[in-house]
């Protein structure tokens, strides 16, 4: 039996209503739970991008990428392994103002995470840190000790290392058509 790896699948495709739900719907049919999904605009003009994660056999994530270009308004989809992408997470903490009080060892938390402050209210303080799932965790798991009351953690956001594919496809298409 095939063992199962994280895979990011980056989709390109039109902007249009409904394309989200026709997306994870692809997942959705096959049982298969998406532990990571982001969408934002490319870095071409109207074009806007999916990156989601999941965690599957290498047989799966391709019949999934086939799948989802069948998409009406899908472009293209590819899937990468972890050594392929640079990747990052973004997670934020609302800890309570008094731990800070009169405490040294919270800001030296915050430093040996590499975490930083973005506001300070009388009943609290937002922090955030970035990095990889296993850094965000580890640094909520430390401030759950000394008190924390609220934590959210953004999905994956990830650029492939090879050059995107999207332009070489685009292009290739281009050259078909003339």
């Amino acid at each position: 039996m095939e063992e199962k790896n994280y895979y990011t699948i980056i989709v390109f495709t039109e902007n249009q209503s409904g394309l989200l739900s026709r997306v994870v719907s692809v997942f959705s049919r096959r049982h298969i739970n998406v532990d990571s999904l982001t969408t934002s605009r490319s870095s071409m003009p109207g074009i806007h991008r999916f990156t989601i994660v999941v965690n599957v056999t290498e047989i799966m994530v391709r019949k999934l990428v086939a799948q989802l270009e069948k998409q009406v308004d899908v472009l293209k989809a590819f899937y990468y392994e972890p050594d392929e992408i640079v990747y990052q997470e973004l997670a934020l903490y609302k800890v309570p103002t008094h731990i800070f009080t009169n405490s040294t060892n919270v800001e030296q938390l915050i430093r040996s995470h590499n975490a930083r402050v973005l506001e300070i209210e009388p009943e609290y303080i937002v922090l955030e840190k970035t990095g990889h799932e296993k850094e965000t965790e580890a640094f909520f798991k430390e401030l759950e000790k000394i008190g924390i009351y609220e934590f959210v953690r953004s999905g994956r956001i990830a650029i492939v290392k090879p050059m995107e594919r999207l332009n070489k496809y685009l292009k290739s298409l281009e050259e078909e058509a003339v």
